[in-house]
């Protein structure tokens, strides 16, 4: 699996990122829209779960996810197409099913890989039915779509596919999100905000789906027949470009599926990945550190959260590990407010919506967040101020990146931290609920499948909960120091009053 990555500015108030850009927790999978018309199809997903199954059974290809014997197949043909000889092997391993493992000693600052351009899947691949990409390409099919298409039609195609062994090696069903119902969801990730990115990713899959079964398979069932182009097998194959696709910045970060490249796992603790190398002409990463026989060799997915990890991935990096990780924290406005009407029409003209999630490390959090709560208490007699905080909290304001109402600072961070604790109250009452979750299950496989769901929403909400912790720490000693300076400044006053009097 690869895929290739990326102040409140006084003393008072803790540092984060300052290229934050808030936005709505809609999944893009294109820079475009999925199609160029205006109209396109939307799914939601069913409160109700729409298959007994907790696996994809009618799925035909692929293999277990810790198949060693289809991953060897894979790098036999592989070397046998042109793959140079390599100082990495697959192998099982501790973290990840299978991973690549060093043969020889690697060295820091060495490059690996070198998978030349003719073992690499992108939007320009040839089909083992050409009139198949040739009508997805005249309606101007984006790459992500195309990609999930192209999979499901060679595997299709099965051994007169020149990617058979590839698709032989891939997982039947891939660790991602969307293979959980929504029961699961609304189960185990009620007090994380990722459980509702994940109902979108689902909603946002199904909803494209849909747009082209309507739009263009329905057209073409000879091409696209529906027994091998269905809702399962798009489940599948956007599950695998999700976990596997990677970006090429050397290539203008054009999207590819890179076979052998894609076995490397994550690690938190490395921040090389993957890219295309104009001297060896192949895909290649620098190892950023060195590497003995028997060790497995890692690179980077991106500086993503825990949840952006499970999101994608199926895996939670353990407690504290992961210098990214980030909790997301939901704001408001408050419907009492006397100013609600001026105040939402100012967040939805610079695109932001009520509620609106912002995210947390452990050393702070975006500017963007202490502007919308600035304007979530700010007073009637401060609407001149509305616009440029909304803009503020967008990320849009080009003139005051230190925005600061120091009369309304303490009321904005004491917002903050009631919005900290009513987030952690959840999170606990998950993690104190957990331990008798699943007694009501009795089938051996259920209970397995659930105990390893549970366990990663575990894992997520103990590291989140975290997070918002130490938040609430800053907020209550930063509130503490300007009560404590605000008495201290009462009292200075009080001693100067009482010289004059």
């Amino acid at each position: 699996m690869a895929e290739s990555s990326r102040i409140l500015q006084t003393a008072l108030l803790p540092s984060f990122s300052s290229h934050y850009k808030p936005q709505k927790q809609k999944l893009s999978l294109s820079s475009q829209t999925w199609f160029r018309h205006k109209q396109l199809v939307h799914c939601s997903v069913s409160t109700s779960d729409t298959t007994k199954s907790t696996g994809t059974q009618s799925i035909p290809w692929g293999c277990d996810i810790d198949s060693l014997e289809n991953a060897s197949a894979m790098q036999k043909w592989l070397s046998n197409s042109g793959l140079p000889p390599q100082k990495m092997a697959i192998q099982k391993v501790e973290v990840g099913e299978r991973g690549l493992v060093a043969l020889k000693n690697i060295r820091k600052g060495e490059k690996l890989l070198f998978v030349p351009p003719s073992l690499v899947i992108n939007a320009d691949s040839e089909w083992s039915c050409p009139e198949a990409g040739q009508v997805l390409k005249q309606y101007s099919v984006p790459d992500w779509p195309l990609l999930a298409t192209y999979l499901i039609s060679e595997a299709s195609f099965k051994e007169s596919s020149r990617w058979s062994n590839y698709i032989s090696a891939l997982p039947r069903q891939p660790y991602s999100l969307l293979y959980w119902t929504h029961t699961e969801l609304d189960r185990y990730l009620e007090a994380s905000q990722i459980r509702e990115r994940a109902i979108e990713r689902v909603t946002d899959v199904v909803g494209t789906y849909e747009d082209l079964r309507l739009r263009i398979f329905s057209k073409y069932p000879h091409l696209f027949p529906e027994k091998v182009f269905n809702l399962e097998t798009f489940r599948w194959s956007f599950g695998i470009l999700f976990s596997r696709l990677v970006r090429l910045p050397s290539l203008d970060g054009r999207v590819a599926l890179v076979p052998w490249a894609d076995m490397l796992n994550h690690s938190c603790e490395v921040e090389t990945f993957l890219d295309y190398d104009q001297s060896s002409q192949g895909v290649v990463f620098t190892t950023d550190r060195p590497y003995q026989p028997g060790e497995q060799v890692f690179i980077s997915y991106g500086k993503k959260s825990n949840g952006e990890l499970l999101l994608s991935y199926g895996f939670v990096p353990n407690e504290g590990t992961n210098p990214n990780d980030s909790a997301e924290l939901s704001l408001s406005l408050r419907k009492s407010d006397k100013c609600y009407k001026e105040k939402l029409e100012v967040l939805r003209k610079h695109g932001l919506s009520v509620p609106q999630c912002f995210p947390l490390q452990v050393t702070g959090w975006p500017l963007e967040l202490m502007a919308y709560a600035y304007l979530v208490v700010s007073p009637p007699n401060m609407k001149r101020h509305f616009e440029e905080m909304a803009a503020a909290a967008s990320n849009k304001s080009t003139s005051k990146k230190d925005l600061r109402y120091l009369e309304i600072e303490e009321e904005a961070l004491q917002f903050i931290l009631e919005s900290c604790e009513s987030s952690i109250s959840k999170y606990s009452k998950f993690l104190q609920a957990s331990g008798s979750m699943d007694l009501d299950v009795t089938s051996p496989k259920q209970l397995n499948r659930r105990l390893f769901l549970k366990q990663l929403a575990v894992d997520l909400c103990t590291s989140e909960r975290r997070i918002l912790f130490r938040a609430q720490y800053i907020l209550r000693r930063q509130l503490r120091d300007i009560r404590s300076g605000e008495l201290k400044a009462l009292r200075i006053f009080d001693g100067f009053r009482n010289l004059f009097k």
